[in-house]
């Protein structure tokens, strides 16, 4: 077998099957597009699901495709084991409704083991099938002369994720020998499935054939109107094979980022593998998922971006990597992967200053979790860190359990890992109980799926005549209907929702109004309830809702001028994470890593304005899609075009690849107001706005408001608003100044009878408890400072409504005889459910359980020794 490099192995492969009839589809993004059941594109064919449950029809039925991918299932075995990953790549060939099981099979065999491809020896090869499937078995050993003694036979061979296209599978195993098999187990590990590196799958071959009901017997299952084949090889297990890499990780795909790595630290890869391939996967995962669009945030994607991003920095200060370093190996990730992945290049910047803002970010929370952890074995009765605690700074903070350990051991503490695990194992429980709800594939309609007569959508009227080409009710094809059903006529002017423009409404013959989707074949599929009987050839009249479009159409014009204005204000480093565009308003997202100042906000506003008021025209033209990039039409690197685009130019203020609906001029627009900004995510903002009268509207409110205050505060008309503010900002400012003298002088002349109360300890120091309701907090702070200058240690208890807060004070003397106010502060906060603590002579302390404050009270008797 020769040795070749990553890149050679993926080109290689697509072009063996594009040899054989097929069509190379781009990879998608990994943030999926129209998919909400999917977190992330976790496999070659979840990008595909479209065509295998027949919602689309691909213009060549014969696919391959090199897929990115990211699954987080099984994080903690990235690093422990050859093979797992974060990001990896799949490389599938797929067939919607052509060949099957006979060229599926012939196709792998010959790829993987003719000299004029890959030449692996088929010696070294290992076989498995489904029980039940006694044809794939036939094809491999009648037509490839497979031994039979070398297939292995497993119920476990079926794939099934819920509901949907499902069906048997057959996998291609390479023995990497006995140098892999260090107790001489031999076949013994591959036959009875046991854990190894010697046997290792390649790759997975689905006869998609059933139509699977969750739970059900697979006996049960009807045969799909459409088979299909779904495979899968993990390229860098097939690379770590040519290459004859000791795992996926000695490989070209990562090595060059272990070197990186390694000038960083004074600990080499063979001293640590573990922590540098931790690293060489988070980094590919972050730097692929960010340029796809994904940012960090507390919840969703962006959780597990966080967790990826700690994970790699908590085990770079494993090797002792202790300052920043991450974003300093992004170049070198984007430089190893460009043959393939040019457009990572267009991001880097963004990449860079995403990943070095959070990783910043994570060295306060470091701090917080260590804290955390400090305080946990400052408070535990045992020896034993628990095992709920060591899961919260795995799963909240990024501490790796055995970080944990290590930081327990130094204060004779062990870790209960066996809790921790029983933590770990819940979570992955729920995990793969969403991933089986959510990754399904939907079931096919096999009716909606065979029909192809196509549908034109016509862009520039909201009103036309079309011809019946299919009538449906429920999925089922019918000749006619009276009530609800769904219609696909030869042409509408209906918008079906699409790149964050909400459809369009309407009526059909004057009936109801309607709603409309994309139909499997990419028709307009409109949902209709209407009391006549339509009948399939009928001509009917399709009349979109006039003043709902041109409102739609308003706001989507608007959102290209914003992008503009935003990127000449804050800068080309601007790029849109999302829209969405109705007639009552619209939103926009968009990368950015501050807010956006009021300052610029202004200009924002001020800028598209301008654009509206120069009565600019909105020109919409068809092209391909490389002379409208060439054309400098802005364009998102995580979409996927087809051959023929609509670019949309406002003059030279914007020009956009877009498949919405627009003013023809920008005077249309009439007025814009933004609403709000703010951000919705790390290195995310939004800005949300109206249009035309909505803006109007929006500003009549504000100047209601404005009328409304002047009246109520009585202000003439040669003073403005913010004149008379300043004027009650400032004699506020001054009646807080009296008040809190005032104040000043009813705690000096409380203190002395507090300091009259004091009671004398055997110490010989002196001591007074006060008890004060709801006092304001200075005031509370004033009182004890004042008292301290006669009495030793002052404890005061300000009681709220349901809590408690502690102020002590304490002398020079009673320091120098043990006493400590931040000891008496925070002991009494314990024992009220709080924590809290400060300096020696002065400290502030909270409890959560008022009713406890006797109990309060009884610890600090104890301490200074006198009842109370």
């Amino acid at each position: 077998m020769k040795f070749r490099t990553s890149d050679e192995v993926r080109d290689l492969f697509l072009e063996f099957f594009k040899s054989k009839g097929h069509m190379v589809e781009p990879g998608a993004p990994l943030v999926p597009i129209d998919d909400k059941s999917l977190l992330w594109i976790n496999s070659g064919v979840a990008a595909l699901k479209k065509y295998f449950d027949g919602r689309v029809k691909p213009s060549n039925p014969r696919i391959v495709n090199a897929q990115k991918s990211l699954r987080t299932n099984d994080i903690d075995n990235v690093g422990r084991t050859a093979r797992h990953q974060t990001f990896f790549e799949m490389l599938g060939n797929f067939s919607i409704g052509d060949y099957f099981k006979k060229d599926a099979i012939a196709f792998a065999y010959e790829f993987l083991f003719s000299p004029d491809w890959l030449g692996i020896d088929v010696k070294d090869a290992y076989f498995s099938v489904h029980t039940s499937d006694q044809e794939a078995f036939d094809i491999w050993v009648n037509d490839w002369n497979i031994d039979p003694a070398r297939i292995l036979k497993t119920d476990d061979n079926f794939w099934q994720i819920g509901d949907g296209p499902c069906g048997p599978n057959s996998e291609i195993f390479i023995d990497r020998g006995p140098s892999y098999d260090p107790e001489g187990l031999g076949e013994i590990m591959f036959f009875e499935d046991r854990e190894n590196d010697r046997y290792v799958e390649i790759w997975n071959i689905v006869f998609s054939q059933f139509d699977g009901v969750d739970g059900a017997d697979i006996a049960s299952f009807k045969e799909l109107p459409q088979k299909n084949i779904d495979t899968g090889m993990g390229f860098e297990r097939l690379v770590s094979i040519v290459q004859n890499g000791e795992t996926n990780f000695d490989t070209d795909l990562f090595l060059p980022i272990i070197h990186e790595v390694e000038k960083l630290s004074n600990v080499s890869y063979k001293e640590n593998p573990m922590a540098y391939r931790v690293i060489a996967d988070h980094i590919r995962s972050l730097v692929f998922t960010l340029s796809d669009g994904a940012v960090f945030s507390n919840e969703g994607r962006g959780y597990v971006l966080r967790r990826i991003l700690r994970r790699a920095v908590r085990y770079g200060r494993v090797i002792n990597i202790n300052q920043s370093f991450l974003s300093g190996l992004v170049d070198g990730v984007i430089a190893n992967m460009a043959h393939f992945y040019p457009e990572l290049g267009h991001n880097s910047d963004r990449i860079k200053e995403l990943i070095l803002s959070e990783e910043k970010r994570f060295e306060k929370t470091l701090i917080e979790g260590e804290k955390l952890l400090i305080d946990s074995l400052d408070h535990s009765s045992t020896k034993v860190l628990n095992g709920e605690t060591a899961f919260k700074l795995y799963d909240t903070y990024g501490f790796p359990v055995e970080l944990t350990q290590e930081i327990a051991l130094e204060h004779g503490f062990s870790v209960d890992l066996e809790g921790f695990e029983v933590a770990l194992e819940a979570q992955r429980n729920l995990a793969r109980s969403s991933r089986q709800k959510s990754e399904s594939m939907g079931s096919q309609q096999e009716d909606l799926l065979n029909f192809d007569t196509p549908s034109t959508f016509l862009y520039n009227t909201e009103e036309c005549t079309g011809t019946i080409t299919g009538l449906f009710v429920d999925g089922k094809r019918v000749p006619s209907f009276t009530g609800k059903g769904q219609v696909i006529v030869d042409q509408t002017v209906f918008y079906a929702e699409s790149g964050g423009q909400v459809a369009d409404t309407g009526t059909l013959n004057s009936g109801r109004e309607l709603e409309v989707s994309k139909a499997y074949g990419g028709q307009h599929l409109h949902l209709v309830e209407i009391d006549e009987t339509l009948t399939e050839g009928d001509t009917v009249q399709l009349v979109v809702d006039h003043e709902r479009r041109t409102r739609i159409r308003k706001n989507h014009s608007v959102v290209h001028l914003v992008q503009a204005a935003l990127r000449s204000i804050l800068g080309d480093h601007v790029l849109q994470a999302g829209s969405y565009v109705d007639d009552a308003y619209f939103r926009f997202d968009f990368s950015h890593f501050e807010k956006v100042s009021d300052k610029d906000l202004k200009s924002l506003e001020t800028m598209v304005n301008q654009w509206i008021a120069q009565s600019i025209p909105v020109v919409t033209e068809e092209m391909d899609v490389e002379s409208a990039k060439a054309s400098g039409a802005m364009a998102l690197f995580s979409e996927n075009y087809g051959d023929v685009v609509r670019v949309v130019s406002m003059g030279s203020a914007s020009v956009e690849l877009c498949g919405g609906t627009h003013v023809s001029n920008t005077s249309e627009i009439g007025l814009m107001k933004i609403e709000s900004e703010e951000s919705v995510g790390s290195g995310v903002r939004r800005i949300q706005g109206k249009v035309s009268l909505a803006a109007l509207a929006a500003y009549q409110v504000y100047e209601e408001t404005v009328m409304k205050l002047r009246s109520d505060l009585k202000i003439p008309a040669q003073k403005t608003l913010t004149d008379r503010i300043d004027e009650l900002v400032h004699e506020l400012d001054l009646a807080t100044k009296e008040n809190k003298k005032l104040m000043g002088d009813v705690i000096v002349s409380q203190s002395a009878s507090y300091i009259d109360e004091a009671l004398e300890l055997p110490s010989g120091l002196t001591f007074v408890w006060i008890e004060v309701d709801a006092l304001d907090a200075d005031a509370a702070k004033l009182l004890v400072e004042s008292v301290r200058n006669k009495v030793d240690i002052v404890f005061c208890a300000n009681k709220q409504a349901s809590s408690v807060n502690f102020i002590v004070g304490n002398s020079e003397k009673a320091i120098k005889e043990g006493f400590k106010a931040g000891d008496l502060a925070k002991n009494a906060a314990l024992a009220t459910d709080g924590n809290g603590g400060g300096r020696p002579n002065f400290a502030q302390a909270g409890g959560k359980s008022l009713e406890k404050l006797n109990d309060a009270k009884d610890v600090i008797s104890t301490i200074v020794g006198i009842e109370l």
